[in-house]
């Protein structure tokens, strides 16, 4: 799809010099600058302290295994998940993209039908999830990918984002944006 005109808009133009800008004093990766790609640990988990709020965009940057089976994202309110995203690669020969709010050991309705797979086993992505006030937007690789309505809508709840499952991380950043 075309880009679209300049200005505030989804999703978010690439990070890095000219695109988007992180937060003030807040490092967007713990060692030096430039093209240091240090793999971070996976499982990965990272507390938000502050909790989510409005116009809040988490940057993923990583690449799928070799032989994925899965890769999961999960937004985390204590014991509860906020937000599951969940690609599966081979769910009974099929591709699928499930989402999904836990909470106090419950499953909700899952969330599937997509009309876009966005990963591969061996290449690289960018996830990036903009939190508003109403629900999450979720773009892969610069396009837009899907929404998810807030079912645990008491953002400052969110304390913890947890990324696991078949995934090499590079970069993961956290940024408000104006």
């Amino acid at each position: 799809r075309p880009p679209g005109p300049s200005g505030p808009g989804w999703p978010p133009g690439p990070s890095g010099p000219g695109g988007g800008g992180a937060l003030p004093n807040a490092p967007s990766h713990p060692s030096a600058p430039g093209s240091d790609l240090t793999p971070l640990t996976v499982p990965y988990n990272r507390p938000l302290p502050d909790g989510l709020r409005d116009k809040v965009l988490i940057t993923i940057c990583g690449s799928v295994k070799p032989n994925a089976d899965k890769i999961t994202v999960d937004l985390c309110a204590g014991t509860d998940i906020a937000f599951h995203f969940n690609p599966r690669f081979n769910e009974y020969g099929q591709k699928v993209i499930v989402r999904n709010t836990r909470i106090k050991n419950q499953w909700g309705k899952e969330e599937r039908p997509l009309q876009n797979f966005p990963f591969g086993p061996g290449k690289p992505f960018e996830i990036k999830i903009l939190c508003t006030n109403s629900e999450y937007k979720v773009a892969v690789n610069n396009s837009h990918l899907l929404e998810y309505k807030h079912r645990i809508p008491n953002l400052k709840s969110i304390n913890a984002l947890k990324i696991y499952n078949d995934v090499d991380l590079t970069k993961v950043d956290i940024e408000m944006l104006h």
